[in-house]
């Protein structure tokens, strides 16, 4: 089966530090894929070199495409999301808004969209006019995750899902 995405020969660098060197991994359709490692180990730097974020060198291909060379914005449209350590939500922003901001395509098929994030994540549902900033923990990682899912990608980068929540909130993240 062809990987989703590839990553071979990766090195992800912070000016003159080196924070990855010759990282390889593939993430299959339908599997999840997990980098595991301690603090400091490079996790959230592999994944922000694989976005773009970050200056790398190596390969990266979504679904057998080279995307090493395009901004970051050109990844998330090729079908790319990545939902950061620490949630990010727009706090000013409604949970509606928070969602929709990341929206792709024609109208119905956001509205679809959010009708399965919404369904994954019930508790949104009943926050939606609400500022993400009046939202729990563990509610805003379901919102940065619902946001990453309204760009309809074909691969996530999760970095960080369940920090910081209670057992019952990971969990649910989890299922969904």
């Amino acid at each position: 089966m062809t990987a989703s995405l590839e990553v071979a020969r990766f090195t992800v660098r912070h000016g003159a530090v080196i924070a990855v060197a010759d990282a390889s991994l593939a993430a299959v359709p339908g599997e999840i894929t997990v980098v595991l490692g301690p603090n400091g180990a490079g996790k959230s730097s592999l994944l922000r070199g694989i976005m773009g974020l970050s200056e790398a060198d190596g390969t990266v291909r979504l679904r057998g495409k080279d995307i090493a060379g395009l901004a970051v914005e050109a990844r998330a449209q090729a079908g790319l999301a990545w939902v950061p350590e620490g949630r990010r939500v727009f706090p000013g922003m409604t949970v509606s808004e928070n969602l929709e901001v990341a929206g792709a395509g024609r109208s119905a098929a956001r509205r679809a969209r959010m009708k399965t994030v919404t369904g994954l994540f019930p508790q949104l549902a009943e926050r939606l006019p609400d500022r993400a900033w009046q939202l729990s923990g563990g509610q805003q990682q379901m919102l940065a995750i619902g946001r990453a899912l309204m760009a309809n990608p074909s691969v996530y980068l999760l970095d960080e899902p369940s920090l910081g929540l209670a057992p019952v909130v990971t969990r649910a993240v989890a299922d969904a």
